[in-house]
């Protein structure tokens, strides 16, 4: 992995959104600009950073700070406490909780009048979902940098939806599939799959995504969490719409330091899986915000038992319910698959098991972090998708480059319906280890591009070179304001 010394040394100045699955990209790249020789600062909460200080904070001598802001969770009507997007009891809070998260500006500005000109951040890289940034960066002279958690697929296809008005006709079906326009390829998509944030026709929705993208426009580069041979096409035409569009990802392939290398070690999925045959155990496991019922998690489990194929199965800590339980104990589930299933409750180390050779393939739920990490691991993906961008991620990996199998998922998984069968899992689990000469292709196809995913953050590759251009113009901002 990259690390350049001989570089210009600036002050990054990183503004997360508050939620897990932007933490974490955030705090990633705040250790690849810290490989590169750059002083970080990363802007959160006192419960954000006691959740990800030990994880992800000063290891290795890198450069790095955090800088808690106090939340005014209480102030807007949240309970006490809530920090985090992914913590709120309900998502019919968003809209509360981004109204705290934009009162941090003040603080924040607070806190940057006290430097003195030499300690100000040389560049602001902010989520995207915070346009007030580039207050902060003209009043303070300083560049702005707008950071995207998602490809660029799922950018250029909100774009064109957004632009070509797509989905604006009233009588178009929820189900019916409409073609994403003036895309490198023909992809179509269902208003049900679209990612969903609230009253999306209110004006008030229509005012801030207008924000947000004149935020974007207005910023001296966008970076993204992919590579550019994951997606050139995408990102060729991505490109005509903001300044300097640079793909640094992936951004986990700098983070070394999740868990004590002991206590990975230590977990029993790895002694198992170095028991098992190569490309032969479907890895099964979905984000810690997937809300998935009961009856569907039964019909799963009933499908990776006939499939007579080796598994594990990662069940998060709130979709373990008590109604789940009695049916594995009155069905005698563990016992039944005992040998070839194994079952995990709660946490697991997710890259050290996509990385054994006994893997063979992974059902995901398409979150984008996770799709990057079943990519760097050069498997075959099971898309299940269930919410936000993921159906976009799914059409990423299934269409256009090809690594995937769908389970047969058309719309968000919201109300307790089973929408997959266990013949549906037993029908893309056989496809995956089993798929014949596609098959064969397929797993060609998804090494390939592992391999290609790690070269890019190495010296020299596509990643580790826009980075270093980031921080080069950087430079030229300095030098000019």
């Amino acid at each position: 992995m990259a690390s350049l010394n001989q570089q210009p040394i600036h002050h990054f100045l990183l503004i997360p959104l508050m939620t897990r699955s932007h933490l974490i990209p955030f705090t990633d790249m705040a250790k690849a600009l810290a490989h590169h020789g750059q002083q970080v600062t990363i802007v959160t909460t006192p419960l954000n950073a006691a959740r990800f200080g030990d994880d992800y904070a000063i290891n290795f001598n890198l450069n790095i700070q955090f800088l808690p802001l106090y939340f005014p969770a209480q102030e807007v009507g949240l309970p006490q406490g809530c920090e985090a997007m992914d913590s709120l009891p309900s998502l019919d809070m968003a809209t509360k909780f981004f109204q705290a998260s934009n009162m941090l500006q003040q603080p924040l500005e607070k806190w940057l009048q006290g430097l003195d000109s030499l300690s100000l951040p040389s560049c602001i890289i902010s989520d995207v979902c915070f346009p007030w940034t580039s207050i902060l960066a003209l009043k303070f002279n300083v560049s702005r940098v707008v950071f995207h958690t998602v490809s660029c697929f799922t950018l250029l296809c909100s774009h064109n939806i957004d632009h070509y008005k797509v989905f604006d006709e009233r009588d178009k079906s929820d189900f019916e599939p409409v073609l994403v326009p003036d895309l490198p390829d023909r992809i179509e998509i269902t208003k049900a799959q679209l990612p969903c944030f609230g009253n999306q026709s209110s004006d008030d929705f229509k005012k801030v995504i207008k924000q947000f993208k004149e935020a974007e426009a207005s910023a001296m580069a966008v970076v993204v969490n992919s590579f550019q041979e994951l997606e050139p096409g995408y990102v060729k035409a991505y490109q005509k719409f903001v300044n300097n569009l640079w793909c640094i990802g992936p951004l986990c392939l700098y983070n070394k330091t999740t868990r004590s290398a002991a206590s990975i070690d230590d977990h029993e999925s790895l002694n198992w899986l170095d028991s098992q045959k190569p490309n032969s155990v479907i890895y099964v496991c979905f984000g810690s915000l997937c809300h998935i019922f009961d009856q569907q998690l039964m019909e799963l489990g009933l499908g990776l038992e006939t499939s007579n194929c080796p598994f594990i199965w990662v069940i998060k800590e709130g979709s373990y319910t008590a109604e789940l339980d009695k049916w594995f104990k009155e069905q005698n589930f563990e016992e039944r698959v005992k040998g070839r299933g194994l079952i995990i409750q709660g946490w697991a180390p997710q890259v050290q098991i996509l990385s054994k050779p006994a893997i063979g393939g992974f059902i995901t739920h398409c979150g984008w972090s996770s799709t990057l990490e079943g990519i760097i691991a050069g498997l075959p993906l099971i898309t299940w998708p269930m919410s936000n961008e993921q159906f976009y991620n799914e059409k990423l990996i299934v269409q256009v480059v090809k690594i995937g199998v769908k389970i047969g998922v058309e719309k968000p998984m919201i109300a307790p319906e089973v929408l997959v069968k266990k013949e549906d899992v037993m029908k893309a689990i056989k496809q995956v280890i089993d798929g014949g000469e596609e098959g064969e292709e397929r797993k060609k196809r998804a090494k390939k591009l592992g391999e290609m995913a790690k070269m890019a953050v190495e010296n020299g590759g596509s990643s580790c070179s826009n980075l270093t251009s980031l921080i080069h113009l950087v430079s030229y901002f300095n030098q000019h304001r």
